[in-house]
């Protein structure tokens, strides 16, 4: 069983459909069922009942989807290792973030590891739920991500370790023009998908805060913090983001924190597996949980 072929079949189990899983191994449509067909005709068996519309995963495909992330993480360690060995002394380890945290967070993290180590720092981005699941894979070393200081963490606790690494705090800001009418019964707003971490975090936290009287009209959705931030600068409407992600926007004037508006407090976590600890990840968890708050300075 070829690692390629294991993360094609499981991301078909993660979406549900060819469709979105072609998107997802970045291949079209039509060259990634030429794919899964060439893994059944090696195999010899049969992963897809082609008798329904769309195409669906054999139940007793998904049956195994435990083992095959466990041997897709034990290919990629292995794959890992090798070229680890290949090089010497120089390490490399991979992180992935929330997308605001790519951008704001993920930069000190890098300078803090190369300054003081002969290590090379890979940086991959997704929302909260795909970077949990790229830590559980193997494909990460790593994750940070956004949680509320009060909740009891990510699903599987007790497959991670999670240490905080600094505090954020998700703000609703508008252009000036907007801001001016912010006061109004109905405010134009940036929504996040009900899906995804924000979206959720924003229907359990911030909705329920609003003064009453105060109707939110959505303008745009997206799952990207850094696409709601150039809505927000745009004038679309009013956004809620990471105050990390948009204090120089405030400072220069482009954007205005609408104080009247609720806000929720976040914590930045620092995330590992907690039963997959080699010598040279124990060393970087140690550095990072070991410094000032990364966020103060942003």
């Amino acid at each position: 069983m070829q690692l390629d072929w294991i993360d094609d079949i499981l991301a078909v189990i993660d979406t549900g459909s060819l469709t979105r899983a072609a998107e997802r191994r970045f291949l079209t449509q039509s060259a990634f069922t030429r794919r899964v067909r060439l893994i059944e005709e090696r195999i010899s068996v049969p992963l897809f009942d082609r008798s329904c519309k769309p195409v669906t995963i054999l139940p007793g495909v998904q049956a195994m989807e435990p083992e095959l992330r466990e041997l897709g993480a034990r290919l990629r360690r292995l794959q890992h290792d090798l070229k680890a060995a290949a090089d010497g002394a120089k390490r490399d380890v991979t992180f992935v973030c929330q997308h605001a945290i790519t951008t704001t967070i993920s930069p000190w993290v890098v300078r803090q590891l190369t300054q003081s180590q002969d290590i090379s720092v890979r940086v991959r981005s997704g929302n909260r739920d795909n970077c949990l699941m790229l830590l559980l894979s193997g494909e990460a070393d790593f994750a940070m991500t956004y949680e509320q200081p009060d909740a009891p963490g990510p699903a599987l606790p007790q497959a991670f370790e999670m240490r905080r690494l600094g505090r954020d705090t998700l703000v609703p800001v508008a252009s000036p023009d907007i801001a001016f009418h912010a006061d109004a019964p109905e405010i134009p707003f940036i929504s996040y998908p009900p899906d995804v971490f924000l979206g959720r975090l924003f229907s359990q936290s911030i909705l329920p805060l609003l003064p009453e009287g105060v109707m939110l009209s959505p303008k745009a959705e997206t799952a990207l913090t850094l696409a709601a931030c150039e809505y927000a600068l745009d004038g679309i409407g009013v956004a809620w983001l990471p105050l990390t992600l948009v204090k120089r926007h405030i400072t220069e004037g482009r954007l205005r924190r609408l104080h009247d508006l609720p806000h929720q407090n976040l914590s930045i976590m620092l995330i590992r597996l907690s039963d997959q600890q080699s010598d040279g990840t124990a060393q970087i968890w140690s550095d990072l949980t070991n410094v000032p708050d990364p966020s103060v300075g942003l």
